[in-house]
């Protein structure tokens, strides 16, 4: 494994490992996921070097944590844990979002229990809170850093004004929002003022949820209640316009003898040194194949077919619904 650095001085793995699909999510995201291959993905990315684990309160929402805690559990050195609040649930699920200073502490420390852990490595806000200042949600992640209980501060899906405001605040190591092949709307300004500000990006859904690695081929590939159904990208509308990019990364996969989900991560990983794509992962085979790309070289040849495969703003449909949509960039 190669590693890269975050924002000034922390350290992770070139590539990191997703843990959304694993526990809590249940089928109507990515599948049914199994316990106990979930755990064992996790270890197996530990022997592959990988050492940045990324979860969320929401997930689940609460267990997948106590799963990625269970599965750390003697293995703490040298992992990097990053965890996210700011969403407002019950038992029916989410019901807003809430980056009140007296939310930031509750969620931390019920996350710091449910992970087993005496510090969380790099805390996100999950979305920006248009009710409460950033200087204020901020202020309170910093002074979880002053008490030792959180190393790093990211945000996710944030707007420029806000990651301004936020870093003027306190340092941010990380930037969390989509970017892939099939998601290149942060190249235009977000990523320019990261790289200003000296904030690393961390790129979720870095394969198109799914759609990259070629393994989907036709939507009634998607298990029945799986949400990509619902996802505009994924409308029979637009399925076979965005297969058009997909054939050209399996063409330069077979000239690399690689995976297609190698080569749209090894296209993340050439865009820059601050760039650490997170693939999501239930099992060990997805992500052994994953955690290649970090050795699959792309030529200037391969660079410019996936930029002209993939153009910004080329892919058919929005990347959300219009309600998911509404809480990025704020």
């Amino acid at each position: 494994m190669k590693y890269r650095t975050l924002g000034p001085d922390f350290e992770v793995s070139a590539l990191g490992l997703g843990c959304m699909p694993m526990a809590g999510i249940g089928k109507g995201m990515y599948g049914e996921a199994n316990a106990d291959e979930s755990i064992a993905t996790i270890h197996r990315a530990i022997e592959l070097g990988v050492t940045l684990f990324d979860t969320a309160e929401i997930y689940g929402p609460l267990i997948n944590e106590e799963l990625l805690g269970k599965a750390i559990r003697g293995k703490r050195d040298g992992v990097v844990i990053a965890t996210k609040f700011g969403f407002r649930y019950d038992d029916n699920g989410m019901t807003g979002v809430d980056s009140t200073p007296a939310n930031v502490r509750r969620a931390c420390e019920g996350s710091l229990k449910r992970l087993g852990v005496e510090t969380i490595d790099l805390l996100y806000q999950h979305r920006v809170d248009p009710g409460v200042p950033i200087e204020d949600t901020v202020g309170a992640m910093a002074e979880l850093v002053r008490e030792g209980k959180v190393r790093h501060l990211g945000l996710s899906e944030a707007g420029l004004d806000t990651i301004r405001r936020a870093a003027a605040t306190h340092p941010i190591a990380a930037l969390q929002s989509e970017y892939s092949l099939w998601e290149r709307g942060v190249e235009d300004e977000i990523l320019p003022l990261c790289r200003e500000l000296g904030i690393g990006f961390v790129p979720y859904s870095p394969l198109g949820r799914g759609f990259l690695t070629g393994q989907i081929t036709a939507r009634s590939d998607l298990p029945e209640g799986d949400y990509r159904r619902n996802d505009p990208r994924y409308s029979e509308e637009n399925f076979a316009k965005n297969m058009e990019m997909v054939a050209v990364v399996k063409g330069i996969a077979d000239a690399h003898g690689a995976s297609p989900a190698q080569v749209a991560l090894a296209w993340l990983l050439a865009q820059g040194d601050d760039i650490v794509p997170i693939p999501g992962s239930k099992r060990r085979v997805t992500l052994e194949d994953s955690m290649q790309a970090a050795d699959v070289a792309l030529t200037a040849d391969d660079l410019a077919k996936l930029d002209a495969a993939a153009p910004k703003g080329g892919t058919a449909g929005p990347r959300y619904g219009e309600k998911a949509l509404s809480m990025t960039r704020i």
